[in-house]
């Protein structure tokens, strides 16, 4: 059973966890997924490849983790933003939002550089990833393919960018706001 350590003041087995993954983020965003490694991230906290897997897994494992604690952050600002919003509103305002918030996260840019977000399904069939869009949909029950449709928007527009902030705000009104409209009505 894990306990308090006295030095640090915590458990010190998470404390390794959360060090793994901020230096684990840090390296990623600096340098970028490709040269992202266990053993990069070993000789920046400074400990063995041992220590990286006991804590905190492998390389997936941490990608999937540092994704998770980055996404968190950026529906934690998100959710203040669209509290009290239903609807196509809240839909269209969560993900102009979330879509500003992560452009401007490195180690999103870091990620995007390399395309893992295309290459493989890890991200859109992520649970902690359906759970965030699940909460920007506002939804009263779960439905799966809206989900999916909102994780698979976003990554499109976060991949490929437009240009101009403003059309783009008017696309997500217009293609992405009616389908919510109506199941804001039927409520």
């Amino acid at each position: 059973m894990a306990g308090t350590d006295w030095l640090v003041g915590r458990d010190r087995g998470s404390e390794a966890t959360k060090r793994i993954h901020a230096a684990a983020a840090d390296l990623i965003a600096r340098r970028g997924w490709e040269a992202f490694t266990i053993d990069a991230l070993a000789a920046q906290v400074h400990c063995s490849p041992a220590t990286i897997y006991r804590h905190a897994g492998g390389k997936t494992a941490i990608r999937d983790a540092v994704v998770a604690i980055h996404a968190a952050r950026t529906v934690e600002t998100v959710r203040e933003a669209i509290r009290g919003l239903t609807g196509a509103e809240r839909v269209v305002e969560a993900t102009a939002l979330a879509l500003r918030r992560a452009r401007s996260d490195p180690l999103t840019k870091a990620l995007r550089s390399a395309n893992p977000l295309v290459e493989s399904d890890w991200l859109p069939m992520s649970e902690v990833v359906a759970q965030f869009a699940a909460e920007m949909l506002g939804q009263k029950e779960s439905d799966p393919l809206a989900q999916q449709w909102l994780i698979r928007v976003f990554l499109a527009l976060l991949t490929w960018p437009m240009k101009d902030p403003d059309a783009e705000y008017r696309m997500l009104q217009r293609f992405l706001g009616p389908p919510y409209r109506q199941d804001a009505q039927q409520d």
